[in-house]
């Protein structure tokens, strides 16, 4: 008996094959609330996601990274009680790792796709993760599409090739990409090396101070090396000539001395201006301008020990948005919201639900109590003590003090999208972007997406992903079209 082909046609439906109301909004506790438990789709797709391959990452799969430390270098206090940030000239062990996003293991460094910036803090509070990108914003707003988003980057399920169909057609049905795409197709798409990009926190985050007041921040890594890109050319030369380019520049410039370091920066929002800000602040899609919140320079970043083993220390290595430390939080974000639960599920389908235990990821400045037992890589490091809470053994007990701060909610469950803010736009930051560009800048950004949309089968899904560019920049959106006609015939 032959198999059925699976029916494509009608109604999405979940696993179980009920009807799929919303795809497009997770479910919140109100308008511009936290997201729900209850909302299985959501936990379904994400759960599902993270499961379909094995062994290596789905994302950021192709990565290098290293040791280093983080010294503060102002005082922060009046916005966070974390201790590792309590005092000017204090320094915290780290390990950060760089990486691609949509290329597998073997694939090569220099390629047009955004670099994850992972930082781990070893603090005395426990670890705090910054799970980041070299880019300030990303492609969507909701991670109930990053599923959808990851397969349109990956290999395409018949021809077992990146489509750029199935990329286009996403980021043209998907119009809050603008920005996003516009950043990586400009001059700073390809990196020339890891050490020679900015990182960004990209989301917004939660801080707060001993008093239990509330800001919102987001974090900036500034390269003191230097912004170094390659052009297209280039880069496709390097990607053949050495795969490894940016893993090898790491290593070998830590090996000569010479250590790479960011100057680390902050844009502070006090809670209550958020609601009233211009458009949506946390909306992962956009960027504070600095005119309206100026970075605040805090720390230095510096990078000085290579890892022993690669696989023990770069590809076991594991970092959740969700690990955060006293006076810092989560936000809003709708993003940051499923990440908080998709990383650690990822991990524990990856590396083995005791991955914390490994040397990499393992606290180092403190040590880690709970009752967690057994399973795959279990060592047995908690020999006879109970394994329950509240126990009258001297077991580790709970503190009654939140790592951050509660957030108001208000109104009925359900698919909402995002509250909307007098200038919440999905092309207004990508058109800015495009006008600070110089003319030479413009030609490439030009040259290097038209020849990614000139490559679609159909003319509608070409127009439409032009037409985004056109409403974010008229000229932008002419020159495109033009470019994209001459390669089409």
């Amino acid at each position: 008996m032959t198999q059925e082909a699976h029916v494509t046609q009608g109604p999405l439906t979940t696993e179980a094959g009920a009807p799929v109301a919303d795809n497009q909004n997770s479910e919140t506790a109100g308008v511009g609330g936290p997201m729900l438990i209850q909302d299985q789709l959501l936990l379904e797709k994400l759960a599902h996601f993270n499961r379909e391959r094995i062994p290596e990452r789905i994302v950021h799969a192709r990565g290098a990274g290293a040791y280093g430390t983080f010294t503060v270098t102002a005082d922060v206090t009046k916005y966070t009680r974390a201790k590792f940030l309590s005092e000017v000239g204090k320094q915290t062990e780290t390990f950060l790792r760089f990486s691609t996003v949509a290329g597998n293991l073997g694939a090569a460094d220099a390629v047009r796709d955004p670099r994850g910036f992972s930082l781990k803090f070893y603090t005395e509070e426990g670890n705090y993760d910054l799970v980041g990108n070299n880019t300030p914003v990303f492609f969507i707003k909701d991670a109930i599409k990053f599923p959808d988003f990851i397969h349109t980057q990956k290999r395409d399920p018949y021809t077992g090739s990146q489509e750029a169909d199935n990329v286009w057609d996403f980021w043209g049905l998907s119009p809050e990409s603008t920005h996003q795409v516009t950043w990586l197709f400009g001059d700073r798409g390809i990196p020339a090396s890891y050490r020679h990009m900015d990182g960004f926190g990209s989301h917004t985050f939660q801080w707060n101070n001993e008093a239990g007041e509330v800001f919102w921040v987001k974090y900036h890594f500034k390269t003191d090396q230097g912004i170094k890109n390659l052009t297209a050319q280039e880069a496709e030369l390097l990607a053949g000539k050495d795969p490894d380019s940016h893993q090898r520049d790491l290593r070998e410039a830590i090996e000569r001395g010479e250590f790479p370091s960011w100057t680390v920066q902050v844009q502070i929002m006090p809670a209550a201006e958020a609601a009233e800000y211009r458009f949506n602040p946390f909306d992962l899609t956009k960027v504070w301008p600095h005119e309206d919140y100026p970075p605040i320079e805090i720390g230095k970043l510096e990078l000085n020990r290579n890892p022993e083993n690669i696989f023990a220390e770069v590809e076991q290595a594991i970092f959740s948005p969700a690990h955060f430390v006293p006076g810092i939080g989560p936000s809003p974000d709708k993003m940051l919201q499923g990440r908080l639960f998709a990383y650690g599920d990822a991990h524990r389908y990856r590396v083995g639900i005791n991955a914390d235990h490994l040397p990499v990821n393992r606290p180092r400045a403190t040590e880690a109590r709970s009752h967690g037992r057994d399973g795959v890589m279990y060592d047995g490091r908690h020999k006879g003590a109970k394994n329950y809470e509240p126990n009258s053994f001297g077991g580790p007990f709970q503190t009654d003090r939140p790592l951050w701060a509660p957030a108001a909610v208000t109104g009925g469950t359900g698919n909402h999208a995002a509250p909307n803010h007098p200038e919440d736009n999905d092309f207004v930051q990508a058109g800015n972007l495009y006008r600070l560009m110089s003319e030479d800048e413009k030609a490439r950004l030009i040259e290097n997406l038209a020849g990614n949309i000139a490559g679609v089968s159909r003319d509608d899904i070409a127009e439409r992903a032009i037409d985004n560019f056109r409403q974010a920049d008229g000229d932008f959106g002419k020159r495109l079209e033009a470019a994209v006609q001459a390669l089409r015939g």
